[in-house]
């Protein structure tokens, strides 16, 4: 029979687990014979003290094999991204590495925090279906090359219990928690290769380098140990990624960078991301060259035709790529917020910006709240820019009075200096494989 508390013990003096050990944890969990103020627990030991690589592989074996798991008839790829704000990089990479061979199985999430999420965004476009029968997800993949869903409450559910459980014992930034929780779901999706754009700053949940580097490194250990190729990009959060913040807005500035007119930061960003797939899924010799193929996607209209032929084939409009606002609308109501003096933008507050979406209800205060896919910002100018009195900085869409007083605390998120100290920074920090 599992002894609960001795299990707890072991972890509250930092020892390791006895081989076996875990798997049975979360059964027990599972089963419910384990309450959750026990289980609670053993996660703020753990976040304390840790998990050893055999304990950390078993448990994440466990928690993939909690429920249901896909299985693809061929080597399917997905990417993951630890969360930023105007993080809109699944909508380009997804139809650039399928229309390049790859066969892209991605499973995503909605916004958590001050994030935005990609099933969020997806279901700013009419029509779009995001919800996905493991049948249908693994049919679509084989017949057109790609396919989104949000991820199904029947992949690994024990992992679902565990995050809920961090998500209010102040134990979600604990490394191990956070990588087995990944890889147990793309495990369970079925994926055999994964991406993971890894952010770092204060836009991130991880926001020193060197911490980012301690989870981009654990994320690619652990896939290994579970058989997985992976790639981990490390990629700057400390302004936002793009211009564009908010659902309805995101969707727009994607199928603009598909078409090649976007933002530098988020096509450089897509093409490294997007090429680190396509290497990965067998379909260039390395990553350089699945880069170069990334970026000849984009520029031949491939890319967008693929989204396309993905939108239509999950039940969206047929003409998004060719009439985008006829179908994405900016709220009506706008602010603007204007610079105090002249100088230089030295640095972005990115995390209140995403705070301040959230507020205008792009975003969630409460579980279950509705997303205004209306909502958002511009961001009109980044790190370095040079900046006049008056001039305007940021622009705020709401389709409330009252949001835009409850989001008023966020707009200030842009510190000026006198000098240029704030410049260019690297978009990738580091790649690790």
């Amino acid at each position: 029979m599992f002894d609960i508390l001795n299990f707890i013990d072991v972890k509250r003096i930092g020892g390791d687990h006895k081989s076996g050990e875990m798997k049975d944890f979360v059964d027990a969990c599972c089963s419910q014979k384990i309450a959750d103020c026990q289980i609670s627990s053993w996660l703020m030991a753990t976040c304390i003290s840790g998990l050893s690589d055999d304990n950390l592989l078993e448990f994440t074996s466990a928690l993939s094999e909690s429920g249901k798991t896909v299985s693809f008839p061929f080597e399917a790829v997905d990417k993951h991204s630890t969360g930023g704000v105007g993080d809109k990089l699944t909508l380009l990479v997804v139809p650039i590495a399928a229309s390049c061979g790859a066969k892209v199985a991605k499973l995503s999430g909605r916004g958590l925090g001050f994030t935005g999420g990609t099933v969020d965004k997806l279901e700013a476009i009419p029509g779009f279906n995001i919800s996905l029968s493991a049948d249908n997800f693994v049919a679509q993949v084989e017949k057109i090359g790609c396919a989104i869903s949000g991820h199904s409450s029947d992949l690994a559910p024990a992992e679902a219990k565990f995050y809920a459980l961090r998500d209010i014992t102040s134990t979600l930034s604990s490394v191990p928690l956070i990588a087995s929780s990944i890889v147990s779901k793309k495990v369970a999706g079925g994926a055999r290769s994964i991406v993971y754009d890894v952010k770092c700053g204060d836009g991130a949940f991880m926001q020193t380098l060197e911490s980012a580097k301690v989870l981009a490194k654990k994320l690619v250990s652990l896939s290994k140990a579970m058989g997985l190729k992976s790639v981990a990009v490390i990629s700057d959060m400390s302004q936002p990624l793009g211009v564009n913040v908010g659902n309805s807005l995101e969707v727009i500035e994607a199928l603009e960078t598909l078409r090649g007119h976007g933002p530098s930061d988020v096509y450089e960003l897509a093409a490294y991301c997007a090429g680190a797939m396509i290497y990965l899924s067998g379909n260039a010799p390395d990553l350089n060259a699945g880069v170069r193929a990334a970026r000849e996607s984009m520029g031949s209209g491939a890319a967008i035709g693929k989204f396309q032929e993905l939108i239509t084939e999950q039940g969206g409009v047929k003409d998004l790529c060719e009439s985008p606002l006829k179908y994405l609308k900016a709220a009506p109501l706008r602010r603007v917020v204007e610079c105090k003096e002249d100088g230089y933008i030295a640095s972005i507050n990115t995390r209140d910006i995403g705070e301040c979406v959230k507020r205008l209800g792009g975003g969630r205060i409460q579980k279950g709240n509705p997303i205004d896919i209306e909502v958002g910002v511009r961001v009109l100018k980044k790190r370095g820019d040079k900046v006049s009195k008056g001039e305007p900085l940021m622009e705020i869409y709401a389709n409330d009075d009252k949001k835009i007083i409850e989001a008023e605390p966020y707009f200030d998120v842009f510190s000026i200096g006198k000098t240029n100290d704030g410049g260019a920074q690297d978009l990738i920090f580091e790649v690790i494989q």
